[in-house]
């Protein structure tokens, strides 16, 4: 609670200025997935780099490819992290049961990866743009979708009706 109460100290304090063209609960869902985003990329380069060297990664048999296996390390921590800060910090308005955002979390970031391969595989190799400027507009309708599921599917608000004696 009190980790929770300082990132929405820090997150809120830079809202300020913005607050006349963004509204809170959008901001803080680009701040911590902005945030989850750096920490992602920022732990698939020193996995790749420094931990893995460049390596392949041998288990029970299965060569996993270098880039691969930092992916899947880095997504091991940004996974649960960006649940974290969904549930906790941005979608806090939420009355459904932990496990089924959890689940339905899980069912939106596949979506995501999913939504990404296939604008990508669009953009670079059917709309001929580079990969860069791909990857940025692949990006932003991603993030945007994401923002929508969460808000309405994620981590929407249940809405609790009266018991049948007709009590509101």
């Amino acid at each position: 609670m009190v980790l929770r109460n300082f990132v929405l100290a820090i997150i809120d304090f830079f809202h300020r200025p913005f607050s006349r063209w963004i509204d809170q609960q959008t901001f803080r869902y680009l701040a911590c997935g902005g945030s989850n985003t750096v920490l992602d990329i920022f732990i698939y380069f020193i996995s790749y780099h420094f931990i893995l060297h460049k390596l392949p990664v041998h288990v029970a048999g299965i060569t996993i490819a270098p880039h691969i296996f930092a992916f899947m390390m880095s997504f091991s921590v940004s996974f649960p992290m960006g649940f974290a800060l969904s549930k906790y910090v941005v979608f806090t308005e939420s009355n459904l049961k932990g496990r089924i955002q959890l689940f339905r979390y899980a069912l939106l970031v596949g979506m995501c990866i999913l939504l990404n391969y296939v604008f990508l595989k669009l953009f670079v190799e059917y709309c001929h743009i580079f990969p860069t400027p791909s990857k940025i507009i692949t990006t932003a309708i991603v993030a945007v979708f994401s923002y929508f599921s969460q808000r309405n599917f994620t981590f929407k608000v249940k809405e609790v009706y009266a018991d049948h004696q007709g009590v509101q």
